[in-house]
């Protein structure tokens, strides 16, 4: 199996490499720099550019399958031009792959590609401090987060008019022990100025990065269709989180909640990220044979710190 993967040089784009590189599948990879260009027998980099319109087309040689994780990060502030970025990283980078494959079949040379899947994000979910969702919840969340994944998973469905399978992971906070939230939590309970965010009751769905690794290579290699949501069975809110981080350190949280008020004057409208509650179900990947290997946090934890 050869796997085309856009992303791949993120945090979860190279956990998702190395797991496909462990299962014995092929990777190429796309990167809009050209110092991150790798070729080797088993993982082949090439180079696009989708503000532009820019792609190597030979990236699709012989691959069954396309991983989509490209997109600008959302952990910055959310300003007019930062907002523009996060979306059309992820919109426009989405249509240069349609655009491309819709060619190929259009001159008469369709792709191999035969199978789609696109990053999501558990942002759809309106926030509350008591629903518990599942795949088939009908509504989007109406903030910038929940615009941002409808236009996501739309740009996915498209595929679709190409006799493209298409299937959509919506994933939760993923728990690495170098980057990501994880780390941001773990900066300030090491200078023992640790606290929950807000009232702290909020629910956070998390997921290990490893287990993130293998969801996608299980929907890859079983040939999954639909939507799924990425995270680990058992959410906990953020002062569960924040504590467990705080007794792996053995480290004190002394000091009180984060008002929201401070979160908002610190990083503006994004600040609603760390207190947005989204308690979210795992049933669905769950049914399909997946088994997580962390799903208490206290052991994802103690793994990765």
């Amino acid at each position: 199996m050869k796997v085309l993967i856009t992303g791949a040089t993120g945090l979860v784009g190279k956990a998702i490499t190395q797991e496909c590189l462990k299962q014995g599948i092929v990777v190429h990879y796309l990167t809009t720099s050209k110092k991150k260009i790798i070729s080797k027998k088993d993982y082949k980099g090439f180079y696009w550019n989708p503000a532009q319109g820019e792609i190597d087309e030979a990236c699709f040689e012989g691959v069954q399958s396309i991983i989509h994780l490209a997109g600008a990060s959302i952990a910055q502030k959310w300003t007019v031009s930062n907002k523009k970025i996060i979306k059309e990283s992820r919109i426009k980078s989405a249509g240069l792959l349609f655009d491309t494959l819709e060619r190929f079949r259009d001159h008469g040379n369709p792709s191999t590609v035969k199978h789609i899947i696109s990053a999501s994000g558990i942002g759809c979910y309106p926030s509350s401090p008591t629903k518990f969702y599942n795949e088939k919840y009908p509504n989007y969340a109406t903030d910038f987060l929940g615009e941002v994944v409808q236009e996501w998973e739309q740009a996915a469905i498209e595929f679709q008019q190409l006799d493209i399978a298409t299937s959509i992971i919506r994933m939760g906070i993923v728990l690495d022990g170098r980057e990501g939230a994880l780390a941001k939590i773990t900066k300030p309970v090491k200078l023992y100025a640790g606290a929950p965010l807000g009232t702290g009751k909020q629910w956070q769905s998390w997921i290990h990065i490893d287990d993130i690794a293998r969801l996608y290579v299980h929907v890859l290699t079983n040939e999954l269709i639909g939507v799924y949501n990425g995270v680990a069975p058992n959410p906990v809110t953020n002062e569960k989180l924040t504590r467990a981080v705080a007794q792996r350190l053995k480290k004190p949280l002394f000091l009180p909640n984060v008002p929201k008020v401070i979160l908002k004057m610190l990083l503006g409208e994004m600040g609603t990220i760390a207190l947005q509650s989204q308690m979210v179900s795992s049933e669905k990947i769950e049914e399909t044979g997946f088994v997580f290997g962390y799903t208490s946090i206290e052991k994802a934890i103690e793994d990765l710190l």
